[in-house]
């Protein structure tokens, strides 16, 4: 089941709500299995036969922490600690990464391993990395008191379940016990209401809008020219945006409904004027896990500028392989690395630059990095950078040459590839970036959100909107990763 569907809109979610609510009246306890069962009732809608899966890794890591909470030798602890990752780097090296190291070892070694062609479990990237936080901070003690009731609501709640953000224990399982939150809260419920309606619009009115001209670009990288080429970069980009930062939103929203509020997880990150600041900005969640359990524990910046730049380099190699399991997602996550590395230099010498050029470069070296992050190989890749290069010839539009009253016999004319007229096009792509650089995001929304009837109706006409654009529902992208 997912957000932008009439079953989650219109059945899934308010009977969910509902039954919530009125059992809290009668039975705290009861409320909560009532929750946890829809979530994973909201997870095994996709495929049920993963459910055996989500729960034995439940079951594994919360035995896992219970017994690192208890008073064992620092030896013994550290073995269980270890023994407790290996399982869920395994759960996720299994489905996620096996056929991609068979490919690679039958490619190196000439061998003819038999691919296993395993279907990707939903949200296995997820609710591992959440886990495993869980299991280092159950080390530190810094987990003690919570019952395996909690801690599944903490793993399976299910407006963060499926792609995020990536929930710290200590940020939501103590929400699920203050008594406040037991009842109705007409201002989180607006809240709530807002933020989900901005989410459903971003993925259904802008997201696939411009799916449509990426996957076509994608689909047909080979004959691409100057103009489709930066046409179909940029509508891949904003996407991925829209895509993504709209399902954070809807659940943020879709949490704020039960008085749990989620941590943010997009704050603009178009606007960033170097790439540190990007990561401050996008998929946060991420970052902090990242940092907190990867970078810092390998020393962080505290060891000298080599050590530094090297931790760097690892921890976003991670990242690009969490992301995927194909060189193309390691080679966008190296990129980053070496930006991160670059600007890190940069400012230690001291240096400075123009603001606006300094989001220009940015930018640009994000837009770009999605390339390889989108293209399904370096083949198609190398294409649509090549044609952005202009080496596939740089031709104009009819749209521009009439405009231009070019004769229309010119050899630069050309019809423009992506399945829509140019002009629509870059009227999109226009108003994608007028909204990222220059809109309200969800979270300043939230942050100074006043119920007003203003934008009551706002929500309205977003919700109303996108409601009568779901005849085609369409995944998101992060249910690939």
């Amino acid at each position: 089941m997912i957000f932008n569907s009439f079953e989650f809109i219109f059945l899934f979610l308010p009977i969910v709500l509902l039954v919530y609510f009125l059992l809290n009246k009668w039975n705290f306890t009861c409320a909560k299995v009532w929750l946890l069962g829809g979530s994973l009732f909201f997870y095994g809608w996709w495929n049920p036969s993963y459910l055996p899966l989500i729960i034995s890794s439940l079951i594994v890591n919360f035995l896992v922490g219970s017994s690192l909470g208890k008073d064992h030798s620092p030896y013994r602890r550290k073995l269980i600690l270890t023994l407790g990752i290996i399982f869920n780097v395994s759960l996720l090296g299994y489905f996620k990464y096996y056929d991609f190291f068979v490919e690679n070892i039958n490619f190196l070694f000439d061998e003819s391993i038999a691919l296993k062609n395993l279907l990707l479990p939903l949200a296995i990237s997820f609710y591992t990395f959440q886990q495993i936080g869980y299991l280092v901070d159950s080390y530190r003690g810094e987990t003690k008191g919570y019952n395996f009731l909690n801690y599944s609501l903490f793993v399976t709640f299910f407006p963060q379940l499926i792609a995020g953000p990536i929930v710290h224990h200590s940020q939501v399982m103590g929400q699920f016990q203050q008594k406040e939150n037991r009842r109705l809260n007409p201002q989180n419920f607006a809240l709530g209401l807002l933020i989900f309606s901005i989410g459903l619009f971003k993925k259904v009115a802008i997201a696939d809008s411009f799916a449509m001209w990426a996957n076509r670009g994608y689909g047909m990288a080979e004959g691409l020219t100057f103009v489709d080429g930066w046409m179909t970069a940029f509508a891949y980009t904003f996407q991925l945006y829209f895509d993504f930062s709209g399902y954070s939103d809807m659940a943020i929203g879709a949490g704020l409904l039960f008085n749990i509020r989620l941590p943010k997880n997009f704050l603009s990150p178009y606007k960033a004027v170097n790439i540190q600041d990007f990561w401050r900005r996008w998929h946060i969640t991420l970052s902090t896990f990242l940092t907190q359990y990867i970078y810092i524990p390998l020393g962080g910046s505290r060891k000298g500028p080599a050590r530094t730049y090297i931790n760097i380099l690892i921890i976003f190699f991670i990242s690009g392989f969490w992301h995927g399991a194909g060189w193309t997602f390691i080679v966008w996550g190296m990129m980053h690395g070496a930006a991160s590395v670059i600007n890190r230099a940069w400012k230690r010498a001291g240096r400075s630059m123009n603001k606006w050029l300094a989001w220009l470069i940015t930018f640009n070296f994000v837009n770009i990095s999605w390339v390889f992050f989108r293209a399904p190989d370096f083949e198609t890749a190398m294409h649509v950078l090549k044609s952005m290069a202009g080496l596939n010839g740089i031709y104009l539009p009819k749209e521009v040459i009439e405009a231009l009253h070019i004769p229309l016999g010119s050899p630069v004319l050309f019809n423009f590839k992506l399945g829509s007229p140019f002009v629509e096009v870059l009227l999109y792509t226009i108003g994608g970036f007028l909204i990222v650089l220059f809109a309200k995001n969800s979270i300043e929304w939230r942050d100074e959100f006043e119920p007003k009837k203003t934008v009551a109706f706002y929500a309205s006409v977003l919700f109303l909107y996108s409601v009568m654009q779901l005849q085609q529902v369409t995944e998101f992208l992060y249910f690939n990763f």
